[in-house]
């Protein structure tokens, strides 16, 4: 429920406060005198597009702040999903800056738009005379039969099955687009696949070839260097090892007699030994260095295969080359797998459908059983606005499945005796059409928790007995939900709980609007000005007496 809207520096407005209170609130005042100013206001906190040009004084920041009472509004998991504290006591602020930029606050909390927006339809619904051509709008329709109907929790399950249902749709469809990719690509694909496959690729093998090319290639060189350091260390006269020898037999005499030389006489004996095993490996090397012209022929051969493969494939190490064996190794698994998984996915697919099916004719069902009492509860009240004469029907197509089931629906009216039935807007009158809506909204009203509704002068063209009973559905609406409504009808605005009077004043340098909430006596005064205009006359204050009264009883 909104508790108050404040603006300031906006329009015509430097700064005013309303407070709002339930049921019905009735805002008054003579054309131009700024009542669509303060909708455009509170239409900011609703998301609507900022406008640098309703900044009334340029140098000064123009803010709209209004409260709300969202006890009743279940609106704790919407506060979560967007990271927005919650408090029952919900404050939204919008400012536009003199520079043009706009921003918004939900608990001070900056939000983008659309936060705003998804927040606001689910707390304010501003019906003006344009939203009557809702009526003809086929969303709508179904929105008003699913209300009645109470298949919101129906409705959330279709919704999820259908996706999922959408979802195969599109896998299946990737899938045989892939498959015919690959249909298209198999002998290719194949016969690289075997290319490859019959090198008998090995991990590393391309550096483990070009290590045993450089080994052959160099026997006699390297078996020179091997041997020749061999016999350095142990086999030629005075060599390395027999050198050791000696130093040992000297030094070890001496240990006993000077104690500091145990530690080197240590390292020597290590030496010794590391260096007779290293004699002896390099031995075993040069015994294995062996020239094998016809073995590095091989090498070579194999090594000249493999850069030929990497070449053709860009690649430039065996390791990617086998990269590319296992995808393409794949992608043939995959195309001798793919009728199985189109079918598997077709069943599932096939299964799915039918749930969306089941799903659409309960909602179907339940929307036909919703429409014979809409139109239960619309005629009775459209009789008590003066359409004694209307008739009503609610046709159903079948227009495959989409997001809100497979139903296409169809309001059709005929306001006068031996009329055809014929859409809404092909038929009725302004007037008509606004009367109607006022109906559908107290249908809803009845059946749902609407949020606030703001009527905009969705009254027009109606006088007389008619406005009266116009007042008479908007206080009844009220007595299950916070109405306003701007009007210039006083039949309506008899109706008031609470009346605001709108009018502007000529300051020395501008106008100003204000807001006035009116006491029991300028509620009597304001609806006699309404009936007479501006010379207010004692038959104007007792016929808005009479009014007012007769408001009462209801």
């Amino acid at each position: 429920m909104l508790r108050t809207l404040y603006i300031s520096n906006y329009a015509l407005i430097d700064e005013l406060e309303i407070e709002f209170g339930e049921g019905l609130s009735i805002i008054t005042g003579e054309t131009g005198a700024g009542k669509s100013i303060i909708l455009g206001a509170l239409s900011l906190i609703l998301g609507d597009r900022a406008d640098v040009k309703s900044i009334r004084h340029a140098e000064k920041k123009t803010v709209v702040e209004a409260s709300f009472d969202i006890t009743q509004n279940d609106l704790k998991s919407f506060f979560e999903q967007n990271d927005i504290d919650y408090d029952e006591h919900c404050i939204i602020r919008r400012e536009i800056t003199p520079a043009g930029r706009s921003r918004a606050f939900v608990n001070d909390t900056p939000v983008n738009v659309s936060v705003l927006k998804d927040l606001a339809v689910r707390l304010v619904d501003i019906h003006s005379q344009h939203s009557n051509m809702l009526l003809a709008d086929a969303a709508f329709q179904l929105y008003v039969l699913d209300v009645i109907g109470q298949n919101e929790s129906l409705l959330s399950s279709y919704s999820k099955e259908y996706a999922t249902y959408k979802t195969l749709q599109r896998q299946l469809r990737q899938l045989k687009d892939d498959f015919e990719k690959s249909r298209a690509e198999e002998d290719y694909i194949r016969f690289q696949l075997s290319q490859l496959q019959e090198m008998n690729l090995k991990e590393n093998e391309d550096a483990e070839l070009e290590m045993q090319q450089n080994k052959l290639s160099n026997v006699a060189s390297l078996k020179e260097s091997v041997g020749v350091s061999e016999q350095l260390l142990n086999s030629a006269d005075g060599s390395v090892l027999d050198q050791l020898r000696e130093v040992l037999q000297r030094l070890e005499g001496c240990e006993e007699k000077l104690p500091e030389l145990k530690e080197l006489v240590a390292r020597v004996r290590a030496a010794s030994i590391d260096l007779k095993d290293v004699s002896q490996s390099l031995f075993a090397i040069d015994e294995d260095l062996v020239d094998d012209p016809q073995q590095l022929e091989l090498v070579e051969s194999r090594l000249n295969d493999l850069f030929a493969l990497e070449r053709k494939h860009h690649v430039t190490t065996v390791n990617e080359l086998l990269e590319i064996q296992r995808s393409y190794a794949d992608a043939i698994q995959k195309i001798d797998g793919s009728d199985e998984e189109i079918s598997l996915l077709e069943q599932r697919l096939a299964e799915q459908q039918q749930e969306v099916q089941r799903l659409a004719c309960e909602l179907s069902t339940s929307r036909k059983k919703a429409a014979n009492q809409f139109i239960g509860q619309l005629l009775p009240l459209a009789q008590t606005l003066g359409m004694n004469n209307l008739q009503f029907n609610i046709s159903f197509s079948d227009c495959g499945f989409g997001e809100k089931g497979s139903d296409s629906v169809e309001f059709s009216f005929a306001f006068n005796k031996n009329q055809a039935l014929m859409p809404v807007k092909t038929t009725a009158s302004g007037g008509e059409i606004s009367r109607l809506m006022l109906c559908v909204k107290s249908v809803l009203a009845h059946n749902v928790k609407l949020p606030t509704l703001i009527f905009d002068e969705v009254d027009t063209g109606v006088s007389g007995d008619m406005a009266s009973r116009v007042g008479c559905m908007m206080g009844e609406m009220s007595d299950h939900l916070q109405v306003i409504s701007i009007t210039h009808l006083p039949q309506v605005a008899a109706y008031a709980h609470t009346h605001f009077k709108v009018y502007k004043t000529d300051e020395v340098d501008s106008t100003v609007t204000h807001v006035d909430l009116l006491d029991e006596a300028s509620h009597v005064q304001e609806v006699a000005r309404m009936l007479s205009g501006k010379d207010v006359n004692l038959a104007a204050i007792e016929n808005a007496k009479s009014l007012i009264s007769q408001a009462n009883v209801r």
